[in-house]
């Protein structure tokens, strides 16, 4: 494939494959794409509710304008042709395909084949940027597509490894892809972002607070001036959303996740941001704040951590805090009530009207005849964003005189039902309320069904909440519904295909369930749903299936929140410890532990009766993070009544682990008892080999191998290490492998043998990559900085050991100075190399973490971490 062609997208970004084909014809090559896209780990962007034969021409725009890979696939049909349009959906998204974009192209081998569709095929053909397969059968194209994904992520991932003298690739910067990409035009907010984008200008302006209803566009305006400030925080721009957060104490959590801090327990989680946000300019946008105003202050708490940080809310609420300066966000202006054509042109209501109508009806058009109806129906809705595109969602079925006719039949009844709200909330409430009178009414109570879930969901998730309702068995056809409206917002994440709610439509959802009085049995559904989830997955967590069950749990963590939520609220407290202590690994992995602290200690704080293995499990991740940052006799006692409850309950497992843990924790001591905790350490994994508990055993290995290092005792640290080692390899565990490879590495580095490093780096840094695990790739390639400098390279020491301290300084870890022995290698270089040296570490700064490990691997791994990379 030739012409003009970008690195490979960093870990921050998900490489997403658009399949464009018709539907039905090709049905079951549908299928199999998807496999082969989900096989790579890539995100397939699909019109998966597509029984709609026209996808507007709006939308599949923006799908294509997000994804990075286009694969058409065709066969005998050139596909259905809009009225007003001259070439179908078909050919109209392989022409609106960046020519940039890499294009695979599957022809089925047919004699009955379209003439207009054979025009496009010898068009393709022409076009020397497209590769271009024949093929006969759907498991046929599946393998090719896998295969030709393949290679194409690693012509890209080896591209990424550039040479100093290269130019710089065009890519987009990894910390602003945070910020979510609008799927719609934004109409009418250019003054709004230029006054919002020059108060961030100032840094006294330590909060910029979006200010108003719900419904006038807070989201979308915060997104715009996210992207376009992103010259002015040249260290990146995070994008938090809030709107499934309720606790005041999760929202230091909940910043740490976005910005990539991992919350092990090692250190207090203020002082990992401060590490991450350090001297770094950055804005950090902290989406429907209003649900935690009580934790504003915090806010100001980081003014101090991280003083070159700004934060840009959106809240119903003023904060009222130090630092806040306010815009208010109004409605979009509307015409005089006398509307015409050049007033409804002149009007970023209306435009926004005609917009969002010409999406839903390719056809629609501003005219004489309609102007003073889409005017009334600005004026009706008060010039609100969100309820003039639920109006205008209804141009498919309705005409303007429609839909302005029964906004003014509906508007006054459904207001005044609600005359407590404020007048704009009353109006938002209402357009809903008419817009949902439009659906049938199965699909209308699977809407408000649909209000318990988190911010996101799954297909699965709705049809297992179905069972006994009236929309079972009719989930797809129903969300096709709701999604055609407005409704609901499908995109692909982590190569599936979810689903949303706005915030205001969720608490709409929400309120109607309460007035149905089946809020209860909803959220007693959802909740076992996704313990149902938990304990499917959880098992692989300690095994070969950990990568995968650590990506799904990921992408349904939100839920994972409201689901435990739930559990405590309702006084399941056994169920909630239960949830929660089958989710030990993920929670550890993935830097959770300090959400998990809060849910525990409300659990306790409750003072319900509990059994005594739940006791143990709330104490147990309670006196986690104590163990790590404020080490004491009383934590030690405590880890030890964690383990007596447990074995009271009858889990010799936990129990054996809460002993480890607790042998860990008097290490840490000031005054640490080593000869103890040696013992109490092989007295565990004792105990846990006769549980057959793998996963745990390579951990206590690996606790024992520090311990042995730390009293100086390096043949027995890499003895434990190796057998870790062993351990996670019978049972397929990549977290032990990384963790214990790494260590041995670094053992590997003190006696000076760089070719036995190399090996044992190479591959911690697959496992981490594979895993997700930043902190891994930090370490492995600070392993490699050390070989580079053992062999005198100091170009290649500088290049890695700055790109690992990059790492290291985003995601704010910390380590003992002990296991730290590739820093006095380096510093060796250093002094041989002055000049060499800094140069290559100022360089090494800037790269991404894909262009690290790319740079760190041998050739025949690339491939490998091409496809594992693609998946974050």
């Amino acid at each position: 494939m030739t012409g003009e062609t970008s690195v490979i997208r960093t870990p921050d970004q998900r490489i997403r494959v658009f399949v464009s084909s018709t539907l039905h014809e090709l049905a079951n090559e549908r299928v199999a794409a998807r496999a082969a896209i989900e096989r790579m780990r890539l995100a397939p962007v699909m019109f998966e509710l597509g029984a709609r034969p026209h996808p507007p021409r709006s939308l599949y725009r923006a799908y294509l304008d997000q994804s990075d890979v286009f694969v058409g696939i065709y066969a005998d049909s050139y596909g259905w042709v809009a009225p007003g349009e001259e070439i179908s959906g078909l050919e109209d998204e392989y022409v609106l395909a960046p020519p940039a974009m890499p294009k695979l192209i599957y022809v089925r081998r047919s004699q009955q084949r379209e003439d207009r569709l054979a025009q496009l095929i010898e068009r393709i053909q022409r076009d020397d940027t497209v590769a271009y397969l024949p093929f006969d059968d759907a498991s046929q194209l599946e393998e090719q597509i896998a295969a030709d994904l393949s290679s194409l992520l690693a012509e890209r991932f080896e591209q990424s490894r550039r040479t100093t003298d290269e130019p710089e690739p065009a890519s987009t910067d990894p910390l602003l892809s945070r910020v979510p990409v609008p799927y719609t035009t934004t109409i009418g907010r250019e003054d709004d972002i230029a006054a919002v984008r020059e108060m961030l200008t100032s840094t006294r302006n330590r909060t910029v607070s979006l200010i108003g209803p719900g419904g006038v566009g807070k989201s979308r305006l915060a997104i715009e001036v996210a992207r376009s400030a992103q010259d002015l925080f040249p260290d990146g721009v995070y994008f938090v959303p809030l709107e499934g957060v309720f606790e005041a104490e999760l929202l230091l959590p909940t910043i740490a996740h976005a910005l990539g801090v991992r919350d092990n327990g090692e250190a207090a989680l203020e002082e990992r941001i401060s590490r991450a946000l350090a001297d770094r300019r950055v804005l950090v946008v902290l989406d429907n704040f209003e649900q935690i105003v009580d934790a504003a202050p915090v806010l100001v708490q980081l003014y101090s951590v991280a003083a070159s940080a700004q934060f840009l809310v959106t809240s119903r609420i003023v904060l009222r805090i130090r630092g806040e300066q306010v815009h208010e966000v109004r409605a979009l202006p509307v015409p005089e009530a006398s509307g015409t054509l050049e007033r409804a042109r002149d009007s970023a209501a209306c435009a926004l009207f005609v917009d969002r109508a010409r999406a839903a009806d390719a056809t629609f058009a501003l005219t004489e005849e309609n102007a003073a109806d889409v005017v009334a129906i600005c004026r009706a809705l008060e010039g609100l964003p969100l309820a003039i595109e639920l109006a205008a969602a209804k141009a498919r079925l309705l005409t303007p005189h429609g839909i302005a006719e029964r906004l003014d039949q509906s508007l006054p009844l459904l207001t005044a039902a609600v005359r407590d709200l404020p007048e704009r909330h009353r109006t938002m409430r209402a357009t809903i309320e008419w817009s949902v009178s439009l659906l049938a009414p199965d699909d209308r109570e699977l809407l408000e069904s649909l209000g318990v879930f988190g911010r996101r969901f799954t297909l699965d998730a709705v049809e297992a909440l179905s069972v006994g309702r009236p929309w079972e068995g009719r989930v797809i056809e129903g969300l096709a519904v709701l999604v055609d409206g407005s409704l609901v917002r499908q995109t692909d994440l982590g190569g599936r295909s979810v689903y949303s709610l706005l915030t205001i439509m969720r608490e709409y959802a929400i309120g109607r369930l309460k007035d149905r009085g089946e809020i209860a049995a909803m959220r007693l559904a959802y909740a076992d749903h996704y313990a149902a989830l938990v304990r499917r997955l959880a098992p692989g967590l300690r095994g070969s299936a950990q990568a995968d069950a650590v990506a799904e749990l990921g992408l349904e963590l939100p839920n994972l929140r409201g689901a435990i939520r739930h559990l405590v609220f309702t006084d399941r407290l056994d169920d909630a410890a239960d949830f929660a202590w089958s989710l030990l690994i993920y929670w550890w992995i993935a830097g959770f532990l300090a959400e998990v602290r809060v849910w525990m200690l409300e659990l306790l704080g409750k003072d319900k009766p509990i059994t005594a293995h739940s006791r143990a499990v709330a104490w147990f991740f309670a006196l986690w993070g104590q163990m790590w940052q404020n080490p004491s006799q009383e934590a030690v006692a405590g880890l030890a009544e964690c383990a007596r409850l447990f074995t009271e309950s009858g889990d010799e497992d936990a129990a054996a682990m809460a002993e480890a843990a607790r042998a860990t924790a008097r290490v840490q001591l000031p005054d640490p008892d080593l000869e103890t905790a040696e013992t109490e350490l092989l007295a565990a994994f004792e105990r846990l080999e006769g549980l057959d508990n793998t996963w745990a055993q390579g951990i206590t290995q690996v606790s024992l191998g520090r311990l042995a290092w730390v009293r100086g005792s390096l043949d027995d640290a890499l003895s434990h290490f190796n057998r870790a080692i062993d351990l996670a390899k019978a049972c397929g565990d990549l977290f032990t492998l990384s963790v214990a490879g790494n260590q041995t590495g670094r053992l590997l580095l003190a006696q000076r043998d760089a070719d036995a490093a190399e090996q044992v780096f190479d591959g911690t840094l697959l496992d981490s990559v594979h895993l997700h695990f930043d902190e891994g790739v930090a370490y492995g390639l600070e392993g490699m900085s050390g070989v580079a400098a053992l062999r005198d390279d100091p170009e290649r020491a500088g290049l890695l050991s700055a790109a690992a301290a990059a790492i290291r300084h985003r995601i704010g870890i910390f380590d003992v100075d002990a296991f730290t022995v590739h820093l006095a290698l380096l510093d060796e270089q250093r002094a041989a190399h002055p000049a060499a040296f800094e140069s290559a570490a100022q360089r090494g700064a800037e790269l991404t973490l894909a262009e690290a490990v790319a740079l760190a691997l041998p050739e025949s791994a690339r491939a490998e971490a091409a496809v594992a990379l693609a998946r974050w």
